[in-house]
Parts: C-alpha cells; sequence; structure tokens
C-alpha cells in the first residue's frame, strides 16, 4: 500500500481531513512549537492558503488514493548552506507503521534530486522518537550527529538527532 504514496499540492478540499489527523498531541509532540495545537479548521485553511503561494511548491499532501494521510515538505537552507534542504514530515497516527513516511521521503528525495539543485537534505528527530529515526533510515538517511540538549519542548531540554542524506547529480 505504501507504494501508492503520493505528493501533491494542498488544496482547499483537504482542510478537513488535515485538521482531523493535525489536531493530535502525538503529532505536536514530535514537532515544533510553532505547529499549531490544538489544530483548528482556520490553521488548516492558513496552512493551505501559505502553500498554494509557494513558488517552487515546497510543501506536499501525503496522500493514497483520495484520503490524505500526512505532510511533507523542505526548506531551503541559505548562503553559504543554500545547497542543503530540511525536510519535515507528519502521518496521521491512524496510518502509523504501514511505510507511508518513508515512501513519501523516497518521493520526495526523488523530486529534489531530479531538480539538480541541491546536494543535502537533512531532517531533525528527538531523542525520543524512534519511529521517525527508523523511517530515516529506512529511506537511506544516517545519523550525522547528536545536539545536546539543544531543544526544549513540553518543559524538557532534549537531544536534538540530525539525519542527513546526500544526493548525489
Amino acid at each position: 500500500m505504501a507504494s501508492q504514496v503520493i505528493l501533491r499540492p494542498w488544496q482547499r478540499q483537504d482542510a478537513q481531513a488535515l485538521t482531523a489527523i493535525a489536531n493530535n498531541k502525538k503529532i505536536w509532540n514530535q514537532v515544533r512549537d510553532r505547529f499549531p495545537s490544538p489544530y483548528t479548521m482556520v490553521d488548516a485553511l492558513q496552512w493551505i492558503a501559505f502553500c498554494e503561494k509557494q513558488q517552487p511548491l515546497q510543501q506536499f499532501c501525503i496522500a493514497v488514493g483520495t484520503q490524505v494521510v500526512g505532510s511533507i515538505g523542505w526548506i531551503s537552507q541559505e548562503d553559504v548552506a543554500r545547497k542543503s534542504a530540511e525536510i519535515g514530515y507528519f502521518i496521521g497516527e491512524s496510518y502509523w507503521g504501514k511505510g507511508f513516511a518513508t515512501a513519501a521521503i523516497n518521493a520526495l528525495t526523488q523530486h529534489l534530486e531530479s531538480e539538480g539543485q541541491l546536494v543535502r537534505l537533512f531532517a531533525h528527530t528527538f531523542a525520543h522518537n524512534k519511529a521517525s529515526m527508523r523511517v530515516l533510515q529506512k529511506a537511506g538517511f544516517y545519523l550525522e550527529s547528536i545536539r545536546r540538549k539543544a531543544a526544549y519542548k513540553n518543559g524538557e531540554i532534549l537531544d536534538d538527532y540530525v539525519w542527513v542524506k546526500l544526493i548525489h547529480h
């Protein structure tokens, strides 16, 4: 079923499905604090409007058929790091463990590699997010570093694991 994963632009009609999967404390616990919690329909519509303006498109809906299962995207770095991009993603809890995140990361990696502008992709995980670490390993990322006590989330100081994949042209 993971082979059926597609990455596509976010659309206004995705707002309800996005709200349903993103309004989950288990997801919020693994992402940056700027991710809204609770996640409302207004948040979803604002996110979709933001994504519609992107050139090039950097944030994608992860879908299986017509079903929204998550979100994935990348952020270009700047200046001397301009050949690098950070990736981020989440999958709705009811879709965990089905290979969708790995398939989405592989699809995004292929897309970015075909663009030919980047040489390095990286992702951050908190020390306790073993599932995301496994996903990144399956997608060909390696653990580059552990930034000790580099994150503050939910009142806790956490280690930040940096995962990297080099793209070859």
